[in-house]
């Protein structure tokens, strides 16, 4: 793998960091020991710092040439609430918490990136170096944008990387379009009448109503949704009773929806409302429904997408531009709502999965993701 040869030089220090990360994992706007030990390097390296967007979230200016076009480097800081199992020395220190998903990598790489960029500077025109908090479900990316991040840090074009087990070393994959689906949550609380269990009638079961329920919502996809159009309606929890020999008063559905489509994704709410109310209806019960649309769809945009897959193919030994979405959501996507931009996907190897207490992000990758980012910065703002 053609990896720059001067990050080949300093690998060994993105390693100490990167395990330095992960022994020391913080959970989402929680990242203060890691925005710290970002912002020292990014100074140290004469990158302008700037901190506080999104709580936690560290933003880092370097500039070369006249050129007056910008692009976005973002990468992801926080840790998952997970007991690690690795057995490595450099093994989680806080209790719970764990780097499960490779976002101690995602901030080394970058960071490799950052330093190179400093030393270099063979490009023309502003890299922002975002380093985002509470990627994990909490909207670390859409705080950020609330918080002004492109007013403040313009950008042309924003990127966004994350490993992938499964996926070789030495291969990424990227491709236009919809990567990554809409990641929605809601809970319905039935409201129903308890009774003795030796006498239904006299109740509203809303057992009986919560089941139906859990069967109609899957019809949304089945037969409300073209067959060709990828969409996911999981009931995850049904919470009801406390006793074998009583109907309770009231059951608490959750779940979580997924889908690739932008319209779809719009249409979620309504089509829950109609057919929980509906279910309800036929049975004299009500509903109360908290439904959350928490990510957008992630969409790579051609041209970004297109110049991801080059600035690859210079470090890489294969780029994958056939692959297929994937149902989990990312809220990258947030940022590409705003800016138009391409997500990637950088091979981990055979390693356990992400969000697994035995998964550990491979220290191979460390060079090759920064060289990717360089290569990326140096085409994108290429010297006239």
């Amino acid at each position: 793998m053609p990896i720059v040869n001067r990050i080949a030089e300093f690998a060994p220090e993105m390693t100490e960091w990167r395990r330095d990360l992960h022994a020391h994992p913080e959970l989402g706007f929680q990242e203060n020991r890691t925005s710290d030990v970002v912002a020292a390097k990014l100074a140290e390296w004469g990158i302008e710092v700037h901190r506080g967007l999104g709580g936690t979230g560290v933003v880092g200016v370097l500039r070369a040439g006249s050129g007056d076009r910008a692009i976005g480097l973002r990468a992801d800081m926080d840790a998952l609430p997970i007991n690690e199992r690795t057995g490595k020395p450099y093994a989680s220190t806080n209790a719970g918490v764990m780097h499960a998903c490779g976002h101690d990598g995602h901030t080394t790489m970058l960071l490799g990136a950052a330093k190179y960029l400093a030393e270099t500077r063979n490009f023309d025109g502003v890299v922002r170096f975002i380093f985002q908090p509470a990627e994990e479900g909490i909207g670390g990316a859409k705080k950020m944008v609330e918080d002004g991040l492109f007013q403040q840090f313009p950008c042309d074009r924003v990127y966004g990387m994350h490993n992938m087990p499964g996926i070789p070393l030495g291969t990424f994959a990227v491709m236009e379009g919809p990567v990554m689906a809409a990641g929605d949550t809601f809970e319905i609380r039935i409201q129903g009448r308890g009774s003795h269990a030796a006498m239904p009638h006299q109740g509203i079961d809303p057992v009986i109503v919560a089941s139906n329920l859990v069967i109609a919502l899957q019809t949304i996809a089945s037969r409300n949704v073209p067959a060709q159009d990828a969409l996911v309606v999981s009931v995850t929890e049904f919470h009801a009773g406390e006793t074998f020999n009583v109907i309770p008063d009231s059951v608490v559905l959750r779940g979580t929806c997924r889908t690739l489509d932008p319209a779809i994704h719009a249409s979620l709410p309504d089509r829950f409302r109609k057919i929980v109310d509906g279910v309800c209806a036929a049975y004299g019960a009500e509903a109360e429904i908290d439904y959350r649309q928490v990510f957008p769809v992630t969409l790579n945009a051609a041209e970004p997408t297109a110049m991801a897959a080059e600035a690859a193919g210079a470090v890489a030994s294969t780029v994958r531009t056939d692959c297929r979405p994937l149902m989990g959501s990312e809220d990258f996507a947030y940022m590409m709502n705003v800016v138009p931009g391409a997500y990637i996907w950088a091979g981990n190897g055979d390693s356990a999965p992400v969000h697994h207490p035995e998964y550990d992000f491979n220290d191979e990758l460390l060079a090759q993701g920064a060289s990717y980012w360089s290569t990326l910065v140096e085409r994108e703002l290429k010297r006239a």
